[in-house]
C-alpha cells in the first residue's frame, strides 16, 4: 500500500473514532436527561454506526483517489478488528453470531463509501 493510501487509511479511521465517540457522548447524555430508553437507542446506535463507517470511507477514499473499495474495506476492517481486540482484551469474549453480522455490514458500509469517494474526485475532473 503506498505511503498516500496509508495516510487515507488513518485519515479514515480517525474520522470514524471522531464520530463515534461525538456521537457516543451526545447519545448518553440523551439517554441521562431525556425518557429515551435503551431499546429505543439500539436503532440509533445502528444508525449512527453504518453513518459514521460510510463517512470514514467516503474521506478515506476521497484521500486516497486510487481503489476506494480497498480502502473503504480496510477502513472498515480496522474498526472492526479494533472493537474486537478491545472486546476481546478488555471482556475476555469474542464476537456472537449478530455482532459479526453487524460488522459485516459496517464493513460493506465503509466499503461503499470508499467506493463512492474515489468516484466523486472522478466525476469532479
Amino acid at each position: 500500500m503506498r505511503q498516500q493510501q496509508f495516510a487515507a487509511l488513518l485519515y479514515g479511521w480517525i474520522i470514524v473514532l471522531g464520530l463515534i465517540l461525538a456521537t457516543s457522548v451526545i447519545l448518553a447524555l440523551l439517554l441521562e436527561v431525556t425518557v429515551l430508553t435503551e431499546t429505543a437507542l439500539s436503532w440509533i446506535t445502528l444508525a449512527v454506526g453504518f453513518i459514521s463507517l460510510f463517512i470514514g470511507g467516503l474521506s478515506a477514499g476521497i484521500k486516497g483517489q486510487k481503489k476506494g473499495w480497498l480502502i473503504g474495506a480496510a477502513t472498515g476492517g480496522g474498526f472492526t478488528l479494533f472493537t474486537f481486540l478491545v472486546q476481546y482484551i478488555g471482556y475476555q469474549q469474542g464476537f456472537s453470531l449478530e455482532q459479526s453480522l453487524y460488522h459485516a455490514g459496517l464493513i460493506l458500509a465503509a466499503l461503499l463509501g470508499g467506493s463512492v469517494g474515489v468516484n466523486m474526485l472522478k466525476s469532479e475532473n
